[in-house]
C-alpha cells in the first residue's frame, strides 16, 4: 500500500464524528468493545464494531483479545504522521507569513 492510501484510510476514519469520540475515549486508556458501545447509547454493538474495523483499517486502533474481551487500543502514530506531514509544515509557513504582515504593519 502506498504512502498516499495509508494518509486516505487515516483522513477517511477521522471523517467520522462517532470515530474521533472513539479516539478521545482510548486516548487514555485502552477500553473493551462493551464499554465503548455504552459510550454510544444511540447507536447498536454492530455499528460501533463496523467503526472500530475502520479504525483499525487505518491503524489506528489495535485490537487485543483477552479471553472473551477485546481491549481496544489508541494508536497515535498515523496522527502524528499527518501532522507532520500536512499539519506542521502548512501551520509553519501561515505563522510566518502572520509574523511577516505582524513586522510590516509595526513598522508603518
Amino acid at each position: 500500500m502506498s504512502i498516499h492510501e495509508e494518509y486516505d484510510r487515516v483522513f477517511k476514519a477521522l471523517a467520522s464524528h462517532i470515530r474521533r469520540q472513539i479516539l478521545d475515549d482510548l486516548k487514555d486508556q485502552p477500553l473493551t468493545t462493551g464499554a465503548l458501545c455504552e459510550h454510544f447509547p444511540d447507536i447498536d454493538r454492530c455499528t460501533v464494531m463496523q467503526h472500530l474495523k475502520v479504525l483499525e483499517d487505518a491503524g489506528l486502533v489495535i485490537a487485543e483479545r483477552r479471553g472473551r474481551e477485546r481491549w481496544n487500543h489508541l494508536d497515535a502514530v498515523p496522527i502524528q504522521d499527518i501532522h507532520d506531514r500536512w499539519i506542521g509544515p502548512h501551520a509553519a509557513a501561515a505563522a510566518a507569513k502572520l509574523a511577516r504582515f505582524k513586522q510590516a504593519v509595526e513598522a508603518k
